[in-house]
């Protein structure tokens, strides 16, 4: 159908005109061309730069349907139909100004109602509101980006102008090319000649060498005519003398293995126009600190014009971080700052889970928490805090996944391919310290597992936004023990989070998981090679039954052999958890243990441990021995008042802050000898 012509509001009579009969196929004759001619003429002419089409009025007696020629297509007929409209609506007055357009069913959409359909911050980051080059622009829709996002397009005028800035967003929302694509047109722009042994003219500094291998990466990946070398410790000096001396545009690389080519006068660095720092909170903290005033101090004079530009960026930036900069930037500097000192510090892509848990019983729980929240086919971070922990995690046999580990003590050339085998999917599961927590890009990342609760609120800011990047979502699980109860709080104080209490991974729900992977095994099997286990399956089935021999391979495929049962409170083995509902509110926990005890009898306070209330007060919760549970039940008969049932997932408790400062007390009490009269019940 021909492509309907927008306008102001329509001519009823036109609307509801109908389409003419096709005509019988015949030759015009020179009379019939004649009338047509005149009856329709036209006259074109450009006004201000815009064609205009101007219709000779006509009477609508006059317009005959157009006379088809033996060859003509169907395309054509509904063209001339789609132009006998347009005169009838400009004859009206309704249409000025039109471009007819043939009919294509293919045909996209016109400009203006693409953009009617992009977000606001698609038309915001639209690259056509920036000053970027089309090969760059090719590029980046290569890697498949199609705008700027919010970081980007708030940073980029600041940056290509010449602006010192200071810029702070949550994680995985493309900080590295809010300074990449800018500092590539500006050094693009200004390119001259390319010469052997050129001096860099920026300098990115990254805490760790991976980030810095990804920086590198990706600037490489956005530009064909700059030289990007990347300098780290723990690789050999001669290739990286060898870029030296063919010349450098973008040095990427972290502090120590810069600093050692200064000393050793290989580099020069005092022709830098630019300097970026990422992760500034780390990069000007005590450890790199020294290292990096030893680097910039050949580029910076004190209080002089002609310093670099300064580029600071970080998803966490504390007050002190602005302080410590002040020596390198310029007064006026600019400062983005896309969190917010109210809002949720931490990516608003993640949810934020924690699991309490016993050290002793973490790497079963870690296991379970895998294969119920990634499964076998996702991949998942598992962050330690010390080397020795993740020694030990990694070749634990609770976990079914293939495992690798991360941290400073492996040799580079093995970090290297750890990183590269978790990109491509080699392995599922990547045990790390913080090496592995600050700015690496893994895609695909489904869930994220922290051993215990990070010493610092940024740690965990950095480790959690290892997943949820780019616009998918993720979770991130906290496993800590009660006495950890205080820096979990404070994480939530400090990030501005909530985190929801959840239980441990019950049976059931590894059971649904694991069935849901080996079903998902099953279907990549190819038919000629699950033919030759035909005759071993019929068997099988007449001995033990379809139902039975299905349900095994399931289970064998999942590599189950035991399922065990835990606590929601505490995540302990052998232990159910049990819900006691009221129909009041419990003003004491005594009362609760009063109607238990009425059906129970007075032998059921050896069962039951760590009872706790419910949100409002409105029941109990306790855990009690697996073996002891069905007896439990069949004594116990429901009432108007109490009913007893099992969790199937940790109910919502009530946040009693006495009952932790007890509990402080009692520990303090008996091993510290505190006085009674701090007892504040």
């Amino acid at each position: 159908m021909p492509a309907r012509v927008s306008c102001p509001s329509e001519d009823p009579e036109a609307a509801m005109e109908t389409e003419p009969a096709k005509p019988k196929k015949h030759k015009k004759s020179k009379k019939d061309r004649e009338k047509r001619k005149h009856s329709g003429k036209k006259s074109k002419h450009k006004e201000n730069g815009v064609l205009e089409e101007h219709v000779q009025s006509t009477d609508e007696s006059d317009l005959q349907p157009p006379k088809s020629k033996k060859h003509k297509s169907s395309k054509v007929d509904n063209d001339e139909k789609a132009e006998r409209k347009h005169k009838q609506k400009e004859k009206n007055g309704l249409v000025r100004e039109t471009k007819l357009e043939t009919s294509d069913d293919s045909r996209q959409c016109s400009e203006g109602e693409i953009e009617e359909k992009l977000s606001p911050e698609q038309k915001a980051g639209a690259f056509s509101n920036f000053k970027i080059s089309q090969e760059t622009i090719k590029l980046l829709n290569s890697r498949g980006v199609t705008h700027l996002f919010p970081i980007q397009a708030q940073t980029f005028n600041f940056i290509y102008d010449g602006c010192d800035c200071v810029a702070q967003a949550r994680t995985g929302t493309g900080k590295t090319f809010s300074f990449a694509i800018p500092l590539i047109e500006k050094l693009q722009l200004d390119m001259t000649t390319p010469k052997r042994g050129r001096s860099p003219r920026a300098l990115i500094l990254t805490p760790t060498r991976e980030l810095a291998m990804q920086v590198a990466n990706d600037i490489k990946d956005i530009t064909r005519k700059l030289s990007v070398p990347c300098f780290y410790g723990g690789t050999a000096y001669n290739g990286q003398i060898n870029h030296i001396r063919n010349g450098i545009d973008i040095l990427v690389g972290t502090p120590g293995r810069i600093r050692d080519h200064l000393q050793n006068m290989k580099i020069d660095l005092s022709k830098l126009n630019h300097v970026v720092l990422d992760e500034v909170d780390q990069m000007l903290d005590m450890g790199f600190a020294e290292q990096v005033e030893d680097i910039l101090k050949f580029a910076y004079k004190k209080d002089s014009i002609s310093n670099p530009q300064t580029l600071l960026f970080s998803a966490t930036c504390p007050p002190w971080v602005y302080e410590v900069a002040k020596k390198y930037m310029k007064k006026e500097f600019k400062q983005v700052d896309l969190v917010g000192k109210r809002t949720q510090r931490a990516a608003t892509t993640v949810d934020h889970l924690a699991i309490i848990c016993h050290w002793s019983q973490r790497p079963a729980v870690i296991a379970d928490v895998i294969q119920v929240y990634s499964g076998s086919q996702g991949r998942t971070i598992v962050f330690c805090e010390t080397k020795k922990e993740v020694n030990e995690l990694v070749i634990n046999s609770c976990i079914k996944q293939e495992a690798q580990c991360l941290h400073g003590d492996i040799p580079q050339k093995q970090r290297e391919l750890t990183l590269k085998g978790f990109r491509d999917g080699s392995f599922e599961v990547l045990v790390a310290t913080n090496v592995a927590a600050r700015g690496l890009d893994i895609p695909e990342v489904d869930l994220v597992i922290q051993n215990s609760p990070p010493k610092d609120v940024d740690s965990y800011i950095h480790r959690s936004g290892r997943t949820g990047r780019a616009g998918r979502t993720g979770v991130c699980i906290c496993l800590y023990q009660r006495n950890e109860e205080i820096s979990l709080r404070a994480v939530e104080q400090k990030a501005g989070l909530k985190f929801k209490r959840v239980g441990v991974p019950t049976p059931a729900d590894i059971v649904k998981s694991s069935c849901r992977d080996a079903i998902r095994s099953l279907e990549t099997i190819p038919a000629s090679v699950s033919e030759h286990f035909l005759a071993a399956a019929t068997k099988l089935i007449e001995t033990r039954g379809a139902l039975e021999v299905v349900a095994a391979a399931l289970a064998h495929i999942s590599g189950g052999r035991s399922l065990e049962q835990r606590s929601l409170l505490n995540s302990e083995k052998g232990f159910t958890t049990m819900v006691l509902n009221c129909s009041v509110e419990i003003h004491s926990i005594g009362y609760a243990w009063q109607g238990l005890k009425e059906q129970l009898g007075e032998t059921v306070e050896n069962q039951v441990k760590r009872m706790q209330f419910l949100k409002g007060k409105t029941g109990v919760c306790f855990d009690v021995p697996e073996d002891a549970v069905e007896s439990l039940k069949e004594r116990w008969q429901d009432s108007r008042r109490w009913k007893l049932t099992v969790a199937e997932e940790l109910p919502e408790l009530e946040n009693d802050k006495d009952t932790d400062f007890r509990q402080q007390f009692r520990k303090g009490y008996h091993g510290r000898g505190m006085k009674r009269s701090y007892r504040r019940w």
